[in-house]
């Protein structure tokens, strides 16, 4: 895969590439053959010479100084993200073996928590992976169950497309927290397989990709059209798990808006899922 051959040549030059010679303050004469900023252009304006930042991309000079790459990011106008993870690319590391597939296991008061919790949640691993939700999220969305993938289900199932007002912007995050969440670790089996298969399947995940996006999306308003309730304007929280072999994991949780229509909706849908015994139990502590 070009990720893992030359990594930081690609990133680099699929920003340029987004860059327009207006956003650069570069006057544009006649007409322009490709896409974005010129080599020689980027060059010029982080102060470096042309064959020199022609050997980046090229991928014949891996190992830039902190210093060039922070010129590059101010002109390919990346954010703080995205600055993080250019200078994740130009730093050398040591070379390692492939290494085998690693299970990821939520850690047990985790997964009660998720259990126990009265919104919408569950844990994401580091490549999207369902790894626990709870009754109330597979009732929002069938997908978020134990064993499903974020990525795949957003790309590849037209019910989960419909799920989303937004579809459009939810995949580019999606596509652009996976870059953010993977970053330079790219040779786990997991990556490659889930990488490949979506590219292949999926003109639109190919398209993203390809833009190098690098965002952390974190909290943020959802709207989803639920096929049973109809609208759902929900908080999104993502928060970080700590502990020992839970590099990655991620608590998702979904809210609505204290005496929202939402919050109604999430309560009908809270009471469907219950079951009969629960829902007998809660009845007989009323009464008394």
């Amino acid at each position: 895969m070009a990720d893992e051959r030359n990594p930081l040549g690609d990133y680099i030059r699929a920003r340029r590439e987004l860059v327009t010679p207006e956003q650069a303050g570069i006057p544009v004469v006649g007409i322009r053959r490709v896409p974005g900023l010129r080599r020689e252009e980027v060059a010029m304006l982080a102060g470096i010479s042309a064959d020199y930042y022609l050997r980046l991309e090229q991928g014949r000079d891996r190992n830039p100084s902190v210093q060039v790459l922070e010129s590059l990011a101010r002109v390919l106008r990346l954010d703080d993200d995205a600055t993080a993870y250019l200078l994740s690319l130009g730093a050398e590391k040591p070379r390692r073996r492939r290494r085998r597939a690693r299970k990821e296991t939520v850690p047990p008061g985790i997964a009660g928590l998720v259990a126990a919790l009265p919104f919408p949640a569950y844990v994401e691993g580091r490549y999207l992976d369902v790894l626990a939700a709870n009754a109330l999220a597979t009732a929002v969305s069938p997908r978020l169950t134990t064993g499903a993938n974020r990525l795949r289900d957003a790309f590849l199932d037209p019910a989960e497309q419909a799920l989303y007002s937004d579809w459009e912007d939810a995949a580019g995050c999606l596509v652009a927290g996976f870059r953010a969440s993977v970053g330079t670790d790219t040779d786990d089996p997991r990556f490659i397989e889930l990488v490949g298969e979506l590219s292949l399947a999926s003109p639109r995940f190919s398209r993203l990709w390809a833009r190098h996006d690098v965002v952390a999306c974190e909290g943020e308003l959802k709207h989803l059209d639920h096929p049973q309730v109809g609208l759902l304007r929900l908080n999104r929280e993502r928060l970080g798990i700590g502990g020992s072999g839970t590099a990655g994991q991620t608590l998702v949780i979904y809210h609505p808006d204290p005496g929202s229509d939402s919050a109604d909706k999430l309560a009908l849908l809270a009471s469907a899922t219950r079951t009969p015994a629960a829902r007998h139990g809660a009845t007989t502590a009323e009464r008394a």
